[in-house]
């Protein structure tokens, strides 16, 4: 997700992901981390896609020590939303100097046990131009394939959040399979993440992968219903003049509880495990509404036994006060219900 400008996907139902999982391996002993396996990824957070860290190492608005507190939240991975196209020059080269900052980021985040996935975060520039998208989405993974080969193997790679736009499913397939192939060349039991084409009719049967490749796990963003969970949002004409709205009966459960039973259906079928990698509601709606459709998401993953990451750590949506350091309890209490 992209928060703080025009974010919202094509569709305003799901959007639809491939998380590709690679087995175990002796990680550990290097204080690597493990790779998880299947399923084994557990409750998230989204992280890090709008702090100053990335252009001059500064320690804010998320310190790195934040990391201790969402491991200890209960957390167990986080997904690192990276703009990596921003930080490239001539050639489209990668900036060495941004490079290493991303370099202490990952090893913070193994050192707190913590899985990270790096996640290209360039949706605008992807839906808006496929050609230019696909030059830098290559040379991007050429880059971080070539330079985490052998490293951090509990580390997952994203190929791209929500593709859609401009894109077709053919485009989006033939360039996928590209960047999965320039990955796998150096990477061949990375965890890799590859989303399905993020428009309204969803279309996973459209998603072409490689045949042999099987550890996969369908990652799913959920944002519906849009005029509930952006309502008031400022950087949208439209949203920012909605609410405020409610959320909560029994329709609304049942629209929800239908939307992830087709991801059920569809993940039994094809043997795809499931990870919602995505959902949060915007901080203008009424705040009883927002803990109920948090609570209702996360615990019906939990329920369905899926992973799932909330959108997001700090900035709008969030989960955290960054000022006060600390947890805004009720989205903290709607997303890990205290143990009694």
């Amino acid at each position: 997700m992209t928060a703080t400008r025009a974010r919202w996907p094509i569709s305003f139902g799901l959007a639809v992901a491939i998380f590709v999982v690679a087995p175990f391996s002796q990680a550990d002993a290097a204080g690597q981390g493990a790779v998880p396996g299947p399923g084994k990824l557990g409750r998230g957070i989204n992280i890090l896609g709008y702090d100053g860290i990335w252009e001059g190492g500064r320690n804010a608005p998320f310190r790195l020590d934040n990391l201790t507190a969402i491991r200890k939240a209960g957390f167990s991975h986080v997904r690192i939303n990276f703009f990596g196209f921003k930080f490239m020059g001539s050639g489209n080269v990668l900036d060495e100097v941004v490079l290493r900052r991303l370099d202490a980021v990952i090893e913070e985040v193994l050192a707190r046990n913590l899985t990270p996935v790096l996640d290209e975060h360039d949706t605008h520039i992807c839906q808006r131009d496929v050609s230019e998208c696909a030059e830098k989405l290559k040379a991007f993974w050429r880059q971080i394939a070539e330079r985490y080969a052998g490293k951090y193997p509990a580390l997952a790679f994203e190929v791209l959040n929500e593709p859609g736009g401009q894109m077709t499913s053919a485009n989006w397939n033939a360039l996928l399979n590209e960047c999965l192939g320039i990955i796998r060349r150096t990477n061949p039991e990375r965890t890799v993440i590859a989303a399905v084409l993020n428009v309204d009719e969803m279309p996973v049967e459209e998603l072409v992968l490689p045949p042999d490749d099987r550890n996969l796990i369908v990652t799913f963003h959920y944002y519906t219903p849009i005029r509930f969970t952006h309502q008031g949002a400022p950087w949208s004409r439209t949203f920012s003049r909605i609410g405020p709205l409610d959320w909560g009966t029994a329709d609304d459960e049942r629209q929800a509880a239908s939307d992830f039973e087709k991801m059920r259906i569809w993940s039994e079928r094809e043997k795809r495990p499931l990870y919602l990698g995505e959902f949060g509601v915007y901080e203008r709606a009424p705040s009883d509404g927002r803990m109920r459709y948090l609570s209702f998401v996360a615990q019906s993953a939990d329920r369905l036994g899926w992973a799932w990451a909330y959108w997001q750590f700090d900035h709008d949506f969030a989960a955290f006060d960054s000022a006060r350091q600390t947890w805004k309890p009720g989205i903290l209490h709607a997303l890990i219900p205290p143990v009694h």
